[in-house]
This record gives C-alpha cells, structure tokens and sequence, in this order.
C-alpha cells in the first residue's frame, strides 16, 4: 500500500514538474516577444528628440531565424540580450506557407 502511495505521488510530483518547465518556458518566450529579457529585465528604451521632434527606440532584445522548416514545420528562432548577452532559440509556428 505503502509503494503504491509513494509511486502516485511521485506520479502526480513528476507532472506538476513538467507543467511547470513549459510555463515558465512559454512565459520566458513571451518575454523576449515583448522586448524584455527575462534575466535582467531590461527594456527597449526610447529616446525624444525636440529639435527634430522624432521618437528613437533602441531595442534589447535582438533576433534572428536560426532554421526554417518549410510550410509544415517550425521555424527556429535566437534571441540574443545586448546588455546581459543572454541567448536562448525558441521554437516557433510557421502557421504554413500562406500562398
């Protein structure tokens, strides 16, 4: 009785643990979407300037397509943090070819 127990919460210990590396996984890649790194927390910042009334934005977050996978597949992408060097590649849905 006791074995069995042990091996549900296991079981049950084990899913949690998952559930919760692809909700931080997710979270972190909505993040880097926005422009935010998920490390240190920097932010796109933007510059005014008033003599020729024109808003700059320099951007953290960096990214570039490592790999495409066609219509059917997925396209790999890096991010890269210019202030803190982070780099991560997340996958991301190509949603096909839109021909």
């Amino acid at each position: 009785m006791q074995t069995i127990l042990f091996l549900v919460l296991a079981f049950l210990i084990v899913i949690f643990s998952v559930l919760q590396y692809f909700k931080s996984k997710k979270t972190r890649e909505f993040k880097l979407n926005e422009g935010i790194c998920p490390s240190c927390g920097a932010k796109a910042r933007t510059f005014y300037d008033k003599n020729t009334n024109t808003t700059f934005k320099q951007e953290v977050i960096k990214s570039r397509i490592l790999k495409n996978h066609g219509c059917s597949g997925v396209t790999e992408v890096e991010y890269k943090c210019n202030v803190c060097g982070l780099k991560e590649v997340h996958q991301v849905s190509s949603a096909g070819c839109n021909l």
